[in-house]
């Protein structure tokens, strides 16, 4: 019994080592590659090949080498259920946030303004597009809110620029 009782305590000392910011920067990067992702299928790229995450997609899409994909369009015109805006505005604003929004969390530059737009954005996908898939949106909420209240962490632009995390 005295053996359990060592390992319990030795397990949760190791556990409550874990510093927030670096659970940050781990939120940070797992909601930057869901919303790269989400990007990746939204859009055509100018060049063929480009499917899986490379470097050459990464410049693809910072040198504009792409547009919206049809395919976009018609989710958002026919499947997605979002109110007052125009369906084609939608689709472009959603493209533009999910491709700049991950580079700001990657690289932590306006770290929680980043989190909190990604929040509304998660927002909206929960309320008006998959409703049924709260528990996904669940996490996602809470990876960013952990962002939004503890900013970026140690390894923030953020960080380098204002000596803070924003």
């Amino acid at each position: 019994m005295q053996s359990m009782t060592k390992i319990l305590t030795m397990t949760t000392g190791a556990m409550s080592k874990i510093q927030i910011c670096q659970l940050a920067i781990l939120a940070r990067l797992v909601m930057a590659v869901i919303f790269w992702k989400s990007a990746m299928t939204k859009i055509a790229f100018n060049a063929q090949g480009m499917a899986e995450f490379s470097l050459a997609q990464i410049w693809h899409v910072i040198s504009l080498n792409w547009t919206v994909a049809d395919s976009t369009y018609m989710l958002f015109e026919y499947e997605y259920d979002l109110p007052v805006i125009p369906f084609d505005w939608a689709a472009n604003l959603a493209v533009a946030a999910e491709i700049l929004l991950p580079i700001a969390l990657f690289l932590g530059f306006f770290t929680r303004y980043a989190a909190l737009a990604m929040l509304g954005m998660t927002l909206v996908i929960q309320v008006f597009v998959y409703p049924d898939l709260w528990t996904v949106h669940g996490l996602w909420a809470i990876a960013l809110l952990v962002i939004m209240s503890k900013g970026g962490g140690r390894l923030s632009l953020d960080r380098v620029i204002c000596g803070k995390c924003l």
